[in-house]
């Protein structure tokens, strides 16, 4: 692995500090099948109410399968070349492209003039857009979006030894050459079991719905809570409507025995069992969620939701990356963008430790043990390929949502 770790975080830093004055001068997912990935954008800025930037560089819209747009366009030999595959067509094409315009957000924000990035729009055909990035001569993917397109696209990049870091949080897809930046319900759930334990937790319920989404919950509640030493006495599960998630939480409220419920699910079916858990006074179990339940204004909305935990990134830079994609852009991004911005962000930390342009990416110094340092705080990669962030914890409480345990800003 090129360069130490304590070198490797001062080259993160100063990436984001550089970052940090671009943005004051500018001013997939497996979940519940009901969302967009996270949670969607906020209102559309409306025309003419852009925010004030003394920065009037506006970057033009990324055309489909085009380099992405660089200042001062250096000749191919002299930068990496990355694939971006992501739908920029279709059901997810505002997902997608919100995703494309945070990669040239990074770019500019950085001056960086070492990367050549082009997007590939993997809407009709994952496998397609996957062989005519190989056939370009792209190092690196950054993509797909959605865990069930991950294996087409590994199917082309694998042969050429080419590494995915896929913007997926489904876990049963990574491996040694597919890194998942998504946010996955384990993270999220270690990082709430944890700190609910250290406010004296013991005993726990779960409410999970169907699906791998609920598994992969329910498996991530037994793996945090033999780390802290908890127990899980009862688990109920329900298909995904109003109806059966209230009866599973009356299920699980008659078997007792429990102080925490863990609650895997989103706002709606969430707040639609916690009436059930607790009574006309608000008494009952403590509830924790997920990452599914972040930057949701039901959630704080609903009183029942009184004291309940969940934990997710944090916003720390995300409002200011906003700001800058809405005056740039003219309309407001998806919460998951910020996953392409720190592609970019990872890819030039890499370049600067060595990576000779048209030459293998260099796969092992993605599991550096120090990490990165992105939009959404650090994150470091595992040798299976999952991610381990870090993650700020918050709780509900009196209608608002307040950070109780900040996320750490190295490992």
């Amino acid at each position: 692995m090129m360069g130490s770790t304590k070198t490797g975080l001062i080259h993160c830093r100063r990436l984001i500090l550089t970052l940090g004055m671009g943005l004051l001068l500018a001013g997939c997912q497996i979940i519940p099948q009901v969302d967009p990935p996270y949670s969607p954008p906020p209102p559309s800025q409306p025309t003419g109410q852009q925010g004030t930037t003394d920065d009037r560089r506006t970057p033009p819209p990324i055309e489909r399968d085009r380099p992405t747009p660089l200042p001062q366009d250096p000749v191919d030999s002299a930068r990496h070349r990355v694939a971006l595959l992501v739908p920029t067509t279709g059901d997810n094409g505002r997902v997608g492209q919100s995703i494309a315009n945070a990669t040239t957000m990074a770019l500019l924000d950085t001056n960086a003039d070492s990367l050549r990035i082009t997007t590939y729009d993997t809407a009709d055909n994952a496998r397609e857009a996957a062989r005519r990035a190989v056939a370009d001569g792209n190092q690196l993917i950054l993509g797909p979006l959605l865990g069930s397109n991950v294996a087409d696209v590994l199917a082309e990049a694998r042969p050429r030894n080419i590494p995915l870091i896929a913007f997926s949080n489904d876990v049963s897809v990574a491996s040694p050459d597919v890194y998942l930046m998504g946010l996955s319900p384990s993270q999220s759930v270690a990082r709430t079991v944890r700190f609910a334990q250290s406010q004296g937790a013991r005993t726990y319920g779960a409410l999970v719905p169907e699906g791998e989404y609920g598994r992969q919950a329910e498996l991530a509640l037994l793996e945090a809570l033999r780390g802290v030493g908890g127990s899980l006495v009862a688990t109920e599960r329900y298909s995904r409507n109003d109806g059966s998630a209230a009866s599973a939480a009356r299920r699980l409220r008659a078997r007792g025995g429990f102080d925490t419920v863990m609650i895997a699910d989103s706002p709606r079916f969430a707040i639609i069992a916690a009436a059930e858990l607790r009574d006309e006074t608000g008494a009952g179990p403590r509830l924790l969620g997920t990452e599914l339940w972040s930057g949701e204004s039901a959630i704080p909305a609903a009183g029942v939701m009184q004291g309940a935990l969940f934990s997710a990134l944090s916003d720390a830079r995300y409002r200011r990356f906003s700001e800058s994609y809405r005056s740039r852009f003219g309309d407001s991004p998806y919460r998951i963008a910020t996953l392409g911005y720190d592609g970019v962000l990872l890819a030039l930390r890499v370049a600067g430790n060595g990576w000779q342009p048209g030459r293998p990416f260099p796969t092992g110094q993605l599991t550096d043990a120090g990490g990165f340092l992105g939009l959404d705080g650090a994150f470091r990669f595992s040798s299976d390929g999952t991610a381990q962030r870090a993650l700020e914890v918050r709780e509900v409480r009196d209608g608002q949502v307040v950070v109780v345990s900040p996320a750490p800003e190295s490992f």
